[in-house]
């Protein structure tokens, strides 16, 4: 199986983001980013030399939630793989799914939390 070598996780869940660093870390992915909004997503993805294979993103975040920052993922033409989560709202998840597609990005799932680990990996993998 191959993973991803480097993950961003956007959660401001920190329960949330503690069990998916530790799923990603038991498959051996070494680069694990964790932001708690998409501000402070930005910020870490305008700071990596290279950007992440992957980004988990959940919806509803204070300062800047999941469907504002595909936005900015346009602008900076990311071209990794996208994952929305949300603990609440199956069609809010539908709506970032529809806007990322139109926009260029490249999801590869949505998951209402919690998310399986083995649902997880096959999306991955």
């Amino acid at each position: 199986m191959n993973f991803p070598q480097s993950v961003l996780l956007i959660d401001d869940d920190e329960f949330s983001q503690e069990i998916l660093r530790k799923t990603f870390s038991g498959w051996g992915v070494a680069d694990i980013r964790l932001a708690i909004n998409g501000k402070k997503a930005v910020l870490l993805l305008d700071a990596m030399p290279v950007p992440p294979d992957v980004l988990i993103c959940d919806i509803f975040m204070p300062d800047m939630d999941g469907i504002e920052l595909i936005g900015e993922l346009v602008k900076r033409q990311f071209k990794g793989g996208l994952v929305f989560v949300s603990g609440v709202n199956r069609d809010m998840l539908e709506v970032a799914n529809d806007i990322a597609t139109l926009k260029g990005l490249r999801v590869l799932a949505t998951f209402v939390k919690p998310i399986s680990a083995d649902a997880l990996r096959e999306v991955l993998t």
